[in-house]
């Protein structure tokens, strides 16, 4: 997949070296040519220097047959243009912007542009941290019979696979977020401590969950 980030901050640049250590094939785009050189002389993508809103920039960049743009600049407006030009004129098929202000999101979803806020996340991180209690309750199924649980993984447990703490019709781990980011995982994957995993747990196998985390009531 081809992807052109405009913004080389701290998001983009993270961003860009993350996806081409994927395979993806990424031209990273900014105005300053300091921040391009930051990325290093090992990184792999295509460096282009120019403004990001600039219409020529970008078809340097390769944005007529690129398959995603993300526009992570400091500007709102800015990112909004970028990303309303991928989208509108070059039909470019997966269009990303950064917010910055929660306020403006309506304004994006008119676009038909979808948005990322590190603020937004942040607030919701938080929120999670301060109201963590072991095991919390996210969401009952039916009459209550199943339950959507978030937990932590404990110290005991780092370097556990999946499989470890599921129970054929009983519990079922379905994603874990680690390092900021969230997957479905598969029976072999592998837990460390202080990843964040959400399971379907029957009623009845609640205690059996607890006791597999370790956890005491």
């Amino acid at each position: 997949m081809n992807v052109i980030i405009v913004g080389m901050g701290f998001i983009g640049s993270g961003l860009a070296w993350k996806l081409a250590r994927q395979g993806f094939s990424v031209t990273a785009v900014d105005q300053d040519q300091k921040a391009l050189d930051a990325l290093g002389d090992s990184f792999p993508g295509k460096r282009v220097c120019g403004i990001g809103l600039d219409r020529d920039v970008l078809l340097r960049a390769g944005i007529d047959r690129t398959d995603a743009v993300v526009s992570c600049m400091r500007s709102d407006e800015a990112n909004i243009v970028v990303a309303h030009v991928a989208r509108s004129t070059f039909r470019v098929p997966r269009v990303i912007a950064r917010l910055h202000d929660l306020t403006k999101a309506d304004t994006y979803r008119r676009l038909n542009i979808q948005t990322v806020s590190p603020n937004a996340w942040g607030i919701a991180r938080i929120g999670e941290l301060l109201t963590y209690n072991h095991l919390d309750n996210v969401f009952e199924v039916g009459s209550g019979d199943v339950r959507l649980v978030r937990a932590d993984v404990p110290a005991l447990l780092d370097g556990a696979t999946v499989r470890e703490i599921s129970a054929l019709g009983e519990v079922q781990v379905v994603s874990v977020s680690h390092d900021n980011e969230t997957f479905i995982p598969t029976q072999g994957t592998v837990l460390a401590a202080g990843d964040i995993i959400y399971a379907a747990v029957a009623t009845s196998a609640s205690r059996k969950f607890k006791q597999m985390l370790g956890i005491t009531d």
